[in-house]
């Protein structure tokens, strides 16, 4: 076996032997647990819950009675069959135009109708993941460092550094301000990478934030332009949440700020987008790269060969996009429901002292767990993490793997799942603080909460509809 090992490392590449993936990381060992266990109300109610999985599922019946109302937008359809020659005939890596039409009409009202997108400046990837890779490829070299304000998306580990050989460069955000970025903690990281003798090349963010659910205030992105503007380094918006947001304060884009300031170098901006989050749509692998620097736009184009969205998934949504009627009430229902799931599930988290940060978008909450810690460490987090998902059975995911540098925070999604999945789940937390509770004088408590569901969680899937808890292979694992 070790020759066999030690042949392969010499037979493959550096990048298929390395372990710069990610995968080994807690968060996507949660996904695993998952996949050994997964939950079913009826078939398996003892299994594990997914909450790792940043999925929107409570909008899907609203694109199912579009698609039924409209079957000529498919190829597949008797009444759309005939584009499908068109259609299925090679086309242009610059994407169909009325895809490209549909999506930049899309992005600005996503935004509040406040700014408009260029369609000749959207660049198709596959998914968010590829179109950050992409504008990585463009913007930096192997070696060279981007500045991510902490904590932040683990698959940026995968998506931003794996094949591209960028590294990043956490810039730490603290609880004491609700995780807000600060020019003083911009500056540190700064020369800190500066100390490394890392190059920096730009900044890379979520907003909204991935995983805190908040939304930056237009200071703070004022704030960040003149800062990369003075440094003369780039700056990234990954902003595939921009239509989760469900109450104020409302979302405001990059691009509607440095349409208001003057003296800035444009070329330096870049949104990322995608249909995964705002839709609901992350089987169809539509990503963006949005570039005001047209040397980024000529070249993300040529590398978006290696990652195209599909004619016939660009066919349909150029069709379902331009409908504007439909986009509306898509848009204002969505954020409807998602306002209510999540006051729904943040009301059964403090009815037993489970607090979160304050939030007003994306499909998850920034959960606080440090008075569950058993020492305020990360190997304390590590082992609270252990129990919840194997003995509560919940898959959520640890603070760590965000790269937060303060123990005892946990994201946790409530959008991929039916109600009554939820109130299973908020039933296994609520057994779970109960039995810390009782044994909380006890300094090996953890070793006592091995928590027994066979009855109690069996007793609640009883009466739920048989619905999957949905499914999580790891190519799923985006944002």
């Amino acid at each position: 076996m070790e020759l066999t090992k030690k042949g392969n490392s010499q037979l493959l590449s550096k990048l298929a032997t390395s372990d710069q993936h990610g995968e080994n990381s807690p968060y996507f060992d949660g996904w695993k647990a998952y996949d050994r266990d997964p939950f079913h109300p009826t078939n398996n109610p003892n299994g594990v819950i997914q909450m790792g999985l940043a999925e929107n599922q409570l909008s899907h019946d609203l694109i199912e009675e579009w698609i039924k109302k409209n079957p000529e937008a498919s190829i597949s359809s008797s009444e759309g069959v005939h584009a499908f020659k068109n259609i299925a005939l090679f086309q242009d890596y610059h994407g169909l135009p009325e895809f490209r039409k549909a999506v930049a009409r899309f992005m600005g009202k996503a935004r509040g109708g406040r700014v408009r997108f260029d369609p000749e400046r959207i660049v198709m990837s596959g998914g968010a993941t590829g179109a950050n890779e992409t504008i990585m490829f463009c913007l930096a070299d192997p070696g060279d460092g981007f500045l991510v304000p902490s904590p932040y998306y683990p698959g940026f580990n995968r998506d931003l550094r794996w094949r591209t050989g960028v590294q990043l460069v956490p810039v730490m955000c603290q609880s004491s301000n609700n995780f807000k970025i600060t020019k003083e903690a911009l500056e540190e990281a700064y020369r800190n990478a500066q100390d490394c003798n890392i190059k920096v090349k730009g900044v890379i963010l979520s907003n909204p934030s991935n995983p805190l659910g908040t939304t930056m205030d237009r200071a703070t992105l004022r704030s960040l332009v003149s800062f990369i503007n003075q440094k003369q380094i780039h700056l990234v918006c990954d902003e595939i949440y921009a239509a989760t947001v469900f109450r104020s304060p409302e979302f405001i884009s990059i691009s509607e700020v440095v349409e208001e300031m003057e003296c800035i170098n444009l070329d330096l901006i870049h949104v990322v987008y995608s249909m995964s989050k705002d839709m609901g749509l992350p089987g169809f692998r539509v990503g963006i790269v949005y570039s005001y620097n047209d040397a980024v736009v000529n070249c993300a184009r040529k590398m978006s060969s290696f990652g195209l969205v599909s004619s016939q998934t660009q066919h349909l949504l150029a069709s379902m996009l331009s409908d504007e009627e439909f986009t509306d009430r898509f848009l204002s229902e969505n954020a409807k429901r998602l306002a209510s799931r999540h006051d729904s599930f943040t009301k059964g988290l403090n009815e037993v002292g489970i607090g979160c940060l304050e939030s007003n978008a994306g499909l998850y909450c920034w959960m606080d767990l440090r008075q569950l810690l058993k020492e305020a460490t990360f190997e304390g987090e590590m082992g609270l993490w252990r129990v919840i998902v194997d003995e509560v059975k919940l898959n959520v995911s640890p603070g760590s793997s965000f790269n937060c540098n303060e123990p005892g925070w946990f994201r946790v999604c409530f959008a991929n799942m039916g109600d009554h999945t939820l109130e299973i789940a908020l039933g296994r937390i609520r057994m779970f603080v109960g039995k810390f509770k009782s044994v909380a004088v006890n300094k090996s408590w953890q070793r006592n909460l091995k928590l027994s569901f066979s009855s109690q969680t069996a007793v609640v899937a009883a009466s739920s509809p048989h619905i999957m808890s949905p499914h999580s292979p790891l190519l799923r694992a985006k944002n």
